[in-house]
Formats: C-alpha cells, sequence, structure tokens
C-alpha cells in the first residue's frame, strides 16, 4: 500500500499544481472584473448585440488595456465610429477590444469545427477584421438613408425660409416635419450646438465634417456661402433639392445598369450547370444504349 502511494505522487503533484494555477487565475480574472469600473451609459445608446452579448469581458480589455492603443489608431476607430452614427454607443477602445474578443471567438470556432491550428488562425483573422466590415455596412446604409430623406428635407427647408423663419427656425421646423431618421439626429445635433452657443457656421461645419458625405458637404457649402454673402437661401436650397434628386436618379440608373452584370456568377455557376445537365442526360444515356 505504502509504495503505491509513493508511485502515485508523481502524478498527482503535476495535477496539484495545475488545479492551483487555475484557481489561481480565476480569481485572478473576477478579481479584474471586481475591479473594473462600471460605465455610466445614461446618455449613451445600446451596444450591438455582439457587444452586448460579451460585455463584461469587452468593457474589461477597454479599462485595462485601452491605453496601450496609439492615438493613431484612437483617432481612426473614434472617425470611423462618428460616420457610422456610432459614436454615442461604443469608444475607440471598446470597438477594439470587441475586434480581440472577436478574434478569440473566431479562433475557438476554427478550433472546433477544423482541430488544425492554421485554419484557426485564419478564422481569427477573419473574425478580427469582420468589425471593420459591420462598422462600414453601417455607413454604407446611414448614408443611403440619409441621401434618401435629404431632397424632402431641403423641400422643407426652402419652403420654412420662404415663410419668413431664419436657417436655424427653418432647420427646426423642417426636423419636426420630417421622419425621424440619420438625417434628423445630425440636424438635431447642429440646433442643439447652435442653441448651446456655438456660431451657426461652425456648427454646420462640424454636420460636415461628421458624416464625411458628399451630398452633405455640397448642402452645407451652399448654406454657408449664403450665410455669409447674405444673400436669398430659396433659389440655392432649390438648385440643391434639384441636384439630389437627380444623384439619386443617377444612383439607381447605375444600379440598374449594373444588376446584369452582378448576375452573370449566379448563371454561370448554378443555373448553367444544371441546364446542361438536364439537356445533356438524354443524349447521354441514349448514347449508352446505342452502345457508343
Amino acid at each position: 500500500m505504502f509504495d503505491i502511494g509513493i508511485t502515485r505522487m508523481p502524478v498527482l503533484i503535476p495535477s496539484f499544481l495545475l488545479a492551483v494555477a487555475l484557481t489561481v487565475g480565476v480569481w485572478a480574472i473576477y478579481g479584474l472584473f471586481r475591479q473594473t469600473p462600471n460605465e455610466d451609459r445614461t446618455y449613451k445608446d445600446k451596444p450591438p448585440k455582439f457587444f452586448r452579448l460579451l460585455w463584461p469581458v469587452i468593457n474589461l480589455l477597454a479599462t485595462s488595456f485601452g491605453g496601450m492603443l496609439k492615438d493613431s489608431a484612437r483617432k481612426k476607430y473614434a472617425l470611423a465610429l462618428q460616420r457610422a452614427g456610432q459614436a454615442y454607443t461604443l469608444t475607440a477602445e471598446q470597438f477594439f477590444a470587441g475586434k480581440a474578443v472577436s478574434a478569440v471567438a473566431g479562433f475557438l470556432f476554427g478550433m472546433l469545427l477544423f482541430s488544425k491550428i492554421g485554419l484557426a488562425l485564419i478564422v481569427g483573422l477573419l473574425a478580427f477584421y469582420y468589425p471593420n466590415l459591420w462598422l462600414k455596412e453601417i455607413t454604407t446604409k446611414r448614408n443611403l438613408a440619409i441621401l434618401k430623406a435629404l431632397p424632402f428635407f431641403i423641400d422643407l427647408l426652402t419652403l420654412s425660409i420662404e415663410a419668413g423663419l431664419n436657417l436655424s427656425g427653418a432647420m427646426q421646423k423642417a426636423v419636426a416635419r420630417s421622419s425621424s431618421g440619420p438625417l434628423n439626429i445630425e440636424v438635431n445635433r447642429v440646433l442643439r450646438d447652435v442653441r448651446a452657443g456655438k456660431a451657426r457656421i461652425d456648427a454646420l461645419r462640424d454636420f460636415a465634417d461628421r458624416l464625411d458625405f458628399a451630398p452633405i458637404s455640397s448642402f452645407v457649402s451652399a448654406l454657408i456661402q449664403g450665410e455669409k454673402t447674405g444673400s436669398s437661401l430659396g433659389p440655392i436650397l432649390r438648385a440643391q433639392s434639384e441636384q439630389r434628386r437627380t444623384e439619386r436618379f443617377l444612383r439607381a440608373e447605375k444600379l440598374a445598369m449594373e444588376a446584369p452584370v452582378k448576375m452573370l456568377g449566379p448563371l454561370i455557376f448554378f443555373i448553367f450547370p444544371c441546364t446542361f445537365i438536364v439537356i445533356a442526360f438524354p443524349i447521354v444515356v441514349k448514347f449508352l444504349m446505342l452502345g457508343l
């Protein structure tokens, strides 16, 4: 009995040390979670669904290692979040932490799916860049919604100005009469900046810089030029409205011209092979029956 206990000792010691290491690691991670301060999100929007699922881990990484993010990367992520309308949802540190968590989740999923480190690393790398693609898609959809709402908003603005209101009052009236959307949110922010004491021209310039979208930049430039020269804004806004509608028509025409080209891929890889199989099968059967 004593000899059996001695022979088991070399096996039990590594197991015991591993258990102690795991316990200490879990306790340390728990301590980090407890020390992470809770973020005040009273005036912020809800994070996206993926970020909400792993928010404690993302917040921990952003708080603990966010200072290691370079200033250039921080500015780049902050600007991308601002253009996507996510500036009040995520910080640059939280977005980068979400990318890191996505990479780890992708690596684990790759290991579970392929059981090979090389393929798992590729999946993790793709998962690391997935939040960038998501942010780009959100920006594209937001700009499209702004482009669709802009002509009607300019029409309301023109009618309000021609009715005798100044630019700020006309913008307020146009926002009240327009449907909710990203354009209304941005114009409301311009009005808040003006009420807070910022010059109207500066607030409009910040509006154009936040979106960095050509139609908005052209619209803001026309407003600023009219404000500086003191000319009537009615004709300027009517010209802007016509230009925005023309751009929408040209964009729709371009998408219609691109549709046949985009259909070539499914036609070549999915429809044509099935058609050829249906046509060739009776011919092959006939040849086989004839012994050819």
